[in-house]
């Protein structure tokens, strides 16, 4: 199944008290959501959340309590957990974000891999693991609790990161490693 049609699950059982609902788009009612974010369904934002201005969040997204989405993110088909930060001029496609994460400006998870001509994503089964097929041409990243991606760091498809690893400043994280099977 896929993140949109997950996300409309979810929707047909929230409290209809706690969220503004308007089609398939869900707000809780302390979230803020900024003049100029675009918002499009299916769509849950949790509790506390705040969406700055000039955010883009498309295609499927659940997104926990007391997360803040900032200006210029684009996030789709995405699971984020509460206290998630992702600061802004971020991209995050496919994936699915531990609570507690923290994006720094310009940090991207990439979804998609246009280098080659077989799109499937693989994820490697561990660290030095081998390599498992997903079976999806678009598939970004597991990110554990508490990690730490900084400004300008590129995750590649696939990746998976351990709860409280930091993915350093500019720096790209590629765990296929193609070639290397």
């Amino acid at each position: 199944m896929q993140a949109p049609q997950i996300v409309r699950l979810l929707l047909a059982e929230l409290p209809d008290e706690e969220y503004a609902v308007k089609g398939d788009i869900a707000i809780h009612r302390s979230a803020r959501v900024e003049a100029g974010a675009v918002l499009k369904g299916p769509l849950i934002l949790g509790a506390d959340c705040f969406v700055a201005a000039g955010a883009y969040l498309r295609g499927g997204n659940w997104i926990d309590a007391r997360c803040t989405i900032g200006p210029g993110t684009e996030l789709k088909s995405s699971f984020v957990f509460a206290g998630t930060a992702l600061a802004h001029f971020n991209f995050v496609g496919d994936s699915v974000i531990g609570a507690g994460v923290n994006m720094e400006a310009g940090s991207i998870v990439c979804n998609h891999r246009n280098e080659r001509a077989a799109k499937e994503i693989f994820v490697r089964s561990g660290e030095g693991g081998a390599l498992q097929p997903t079976g999806c041409e678009k598939f970004g990243a597991l990110v554990g609790d508490g990690a730490r991606i900084g400004a300008n760091a590129v995750i590649a498809p696939g990746a998976l990161l351990r709860p409280g690893h930091v993915v350093g400043r500019a720096s790209l994280l590629d765990q296929e490693l193609p070639g290397h099977e």
